[in-house]
C-alpha cells in the first residue's frame, strides 16, 4: 500500500538552455565546462563566425548567425565580450541584439566593463521584461575550463539564486557582493593591485637584471619578505625568461587600470600608482605589444629590452 508523504518516485529536474555570446578562448572554455556539467549548450555565437562554427561542431550546438537567435533558442545566456563597446553592441535598442524577444531570459555578463555599463545594461533588460546579473571573474582561462573560477556576482539577489547551481559549477570560489556595478567595482579594484603588483615587480626584477644579481636567488627573497605577491608565482618566471603567451593582456590590463582609476576620479581620490602602472601598459599598446601577457610590461624594465 501506498502511503502519503515523500513521493516513491523522483523527478528529474530539466536543466536550463545555455548559450553562450563570446567563445574567445575564456568564453569557449566556460562553454566546454557547462556542457561538462550536463547542462544542454544550444548556441554559441561569436563576431568571427569561423570561431563558433569550430566550437559548435564540438559541442554539438548551433553556431547562431544572429543575436536574436541565441536569445531565442536559450533560458539563461552568458556573454563574455571584451568591453564596454562589445557589450552596447550586443544589446543594442534596435537592430540585431539579445534583447528582442528577451522576456523571462536571464543574462549573465562576464566581461570586465564599467559598473556604469552594467546598470545600464540591468535597466535595459528590466525593460524587456528580462534579468541580468554580472559575474565577474577572477581567474585564466585554464580555471574557466576546470570549473575553478573565482566568481563575483551583483544584481538582484533572486536572479542569483535562480543561476546559482550553474555558477557554482563553474567556480570554485563564488561570491555574491550586492546590487547591480557592485561586482565591477570589486573586479576593477582586482585588477587594479593585481596591475600594480605586477609592474612593481617587472621594475624590481628589471633593476636587479641590471644590478648583476642572480634573479632566481631574488625571486626567493621576494617571496620570503614583505616583497612576496601573487604576481610573483604567476609572472615572475615569465618575466625572467620572456615568455609572454597571452592569459591576461597587457590591452586589458591598460583597459582595467583605466576603469579603476575613472572610479578614483568620481570618487576623488588619487591613485598615482594605478594611474602610472595604466600609463606603462598603455606605453606597450603604442608600442606593438598590447597582445602580450600582461607579464609583458618586464619588457619595458629589464635592460637591453624595450625602453
Amino acid at each position: 500500500m501506498l502511503t502519503t508523504g515523500a513521493p516513491f518516485f523522483k523527478l528529474s529536474v530539466m536543466k536550463p538552455n545555455i548559450a553562450v555570446v563570446g567563445v574567445g578562448r575564456m568564453g569557449a572554455n566556460m562553454a566546454r565546462r557547462i556542457k561538462d556539467l550536463g547542462y544542454p549548450v544550444v548556441a554559441v555565437y561569436d563576431t568571427r563566425p569561423e570561431v563558433a562554427k569550430e566550437l559548435a561542431g564540438e559541442l554539438g550546438c548551433a553556431a547562431a548567425e544572429t543575436l536574436a537567435a541565441v536569445t531565442a533558442a536559450a533560458d539563461i545566456i552568458l556573454t563574455v565580450v571584451t568591453d564596454d563597446a562589445a557589450m552596447r553592441g550586443i544589446f543594442a535598442s534596435s537592430g540585431d541584439s539579445l534583447l528582442a524577444d528577451a522576456e523571462g531570459k536571464l543574462f549573465i555578463n562576464c566581461a570586465t566593463c564599467s559598473p556604469a555599463l552594467h546598470e545600464e545594461i540591468f535597466a535595459l533588460c528590466e525593460e524587456r521584461g528580462a534579468s541580468s546579473l554580472e559575474a565577474c571573474m577572477a581567474s585564466s582561462i585554464t580555471q574557466a575550463r576546470e570549473g575553478t573560477l573565482y566568481l563575483m556576482i551583483g544584481g538582484r539577489e533572486t536572479d542569483y539564486q535562480k543561476a546559482e547551481e550553474l555558477l557554482r559549477g563553474l567556480s570554485s570560489a563564488l561570491r555574491y557582493v550586492g546590487g547591480v556595478g557592485q561586482a565591477a567595482k570589486v573586479k576593477a579594484l582586482v585588477n587594479m593591485v593585481m596591475n600594480i603588483n605586477t609592474a612593481g615587480l617587472a621594475e624590481g626584477l628589471g633593476l636587479g637584471a641590471a644590478l648583476g644579481l642572480d634573479l632566481q636567488m631574488l625571486k626567493e627573497v621576494f617571496s620570503q619578505t614583505g616583497a612576496n605577491a601573487r604576481v610573483l608565482q604567476t609572472d615572475g618566471d615569465d618575466m625572467i625568461a620572456r615568455e609572454h603567451d597571452c592569459y591576461f593582456s597587457a590591452a586589458h590590463a591598460a583597459k582595467d587600470s583605466g576603469i579603476a582609476n575613472n572610479l578614483a576620479t568620481s570618487a576623488g581620490v588619487a591613485v598615482p600608482l594605478s594611474v602610472a602602472t595604466e600609463a606603462q601598459y598603455r606605453k606597450m599598446i603604442n608600442a606593438g605589444l598590447g597582445e602580450l601577457d600582461k607579464s609583458g610590461i618586464a619588457e619595458l624594465t629589464f635592460p637591453g629590452r624595450l625602453n
